[in-house]
């Protein structure tokens, strides 16, 4: 059925079916009525806290979508490290402020129930694909652009991947994003070359592939997501490390949190639909052992002098543990390395995610 407005893009890039089913397309991260209910009578202090610091789509102004094509300064101004281009922040901050309004309002309806919030995200992300935005730019012009894009299609999946349980918003606009996040998707993945694989750009792009797959019906780009999630598992090393991200000098343990957090959102996303990836194993190693490797490198940066002699970035945030908000609500805290377990004792919060992850996950 074509649907008024919607243009769809054809592409010669195509996904071989990878033998992995969307069972429910509306199963997001969460259950969207079952964190609604929750958050209606929770009286938890980190739940509460969270709530009150909330954003709102409504009270944001609108984010048009950047014109011409995407042309991005690239983040380190020497190689994959090192001191960081400030021209980069300045021409991706629209695309951060983009992600904000798209989750604020996204979090904002899972806290309240507020279809005006769904409404307005909805509406922002309908901006952006009546525009074609994240279409326009080529790998080779613009390597940053292709990075950003995956991030910003991630952001996006998992919010309409919520924001579709809203039974009162336009379907047209649903219609229209969805047709929009699946061309963008495939453009996103067509970049990809062998020697792409096994780093965290890899897991980004599977990410954005998985939670767009789900909402969209699209089988083709889930499995890509479960053959990538399988994938980085296999390179997971004897302590728990990904050896490529372990290449990255002063942001080794940087880059392992950085990793591991789209393959945390693409275990919830395939939990929802049936399929265990979280208890997927390679050689005796599960995500977890990447995860744990990651806390005790944080809690100790001895423990990456076996792969790099440079000293380590010690400055991490709410966003470096975002995604554990979803596997502590499953598994539970015991066994996980103190940084981890501290940084959880406060919200967090990463649009690339979802926004905030103690809104969507915490217990």
């Amino acid at each position: 059925m074509k649907v008024p407005g919607i243009i769809f893009l054809v592409l010669p890039f195509t996904l071989p079916s990878l033998g992995q089913h969307v069972a429910d397309p509306r199963a997001s991260v969460l259950d969207a009525a079952s964190r609604q209910a929750t958050l209606k009578s929770t009286t938890d202090p980190l739940l509460r806290a969270a709530l009150q610091g909330l954003h709102s789509c409504v009270a944001t102004p609108f984010v048009a979508a950047p014109a011409g094509r995407m042309n991005i300064p690239h983040h380190y101004l020497s190689g994959s490290n090192g001191p960081v281009n400030p021209a980069e922040a300045a021409a991706t901050h629209i695309y951060q402020m983009f992600e904000g309004r798209i989750t604020a309002g996204m979090n904002r309806y899972l806290a309240t129930g507020s279809h005006a919030e769904s409404a307005c995200a909805l509406a922002q992300l309908d901006g952006w694909a009546q525009a074609r935005a994240l279409l326009d730019y080529d790998r080779e012009e613009s390597s940053q652009a292709w990075y950003q894009v995956e991030w910003t299609l991630s952001s996006a999946g998992i919010t309409t991947s919520v924001l579709v349980n809203d039974a009162t918003l336009d379907p047209v606009q649903k219609k229209r994003v969805i047709a929009w996040l699946d061309s963008a998707a495939h453009k996103d993945i067509s970049f990809e070359k062998p020697g792409d694989t096994n780093n965290n750009h890899h897991y980004w792009r599977a990410l954005a592939a998985t939670a767009i797959g789900v909402t969209a019906s699209n089988d083709a780009l889930f499995g890509f997501g479960i053959k990538t999630y399988k994938e980085a598992i296999a390179e997971i090393d004897a302590n728990g490390a990904f050896p490529k991200e372990m290449a990255r000098h002063e942001n080794a343990t940087h880059y392992q949190g950085f990793a591991l957090k789209p393959l945390i959102l693409i275990a919830q996303f395939s939990t929802r639909q049936g399929i265990d990836l979280y208890g997927f194993q390679v050689q005796g190693h599960t995500l977890r052992d990447a995860i744990v490797f990651f806390g005790r490198a944080v809690d100790d940066p001895g423990v990456i002098k076996p792969y790099t002699s440079d000293t380590q970035t010690a400055r991490f945030g709410s966003s470096d543990f975002a995604a554990f908000a979803f596997y502590a609500a499953r598994f539970g805290l015991q066994g996980l390395p103190p940084a981890i377990v501290t940084a959880l004792e406060n919200p967090t919060q990463d649009t690339r995610i979802g926004g905030s992850t103690t809104i969507m996950a915490a217990k």
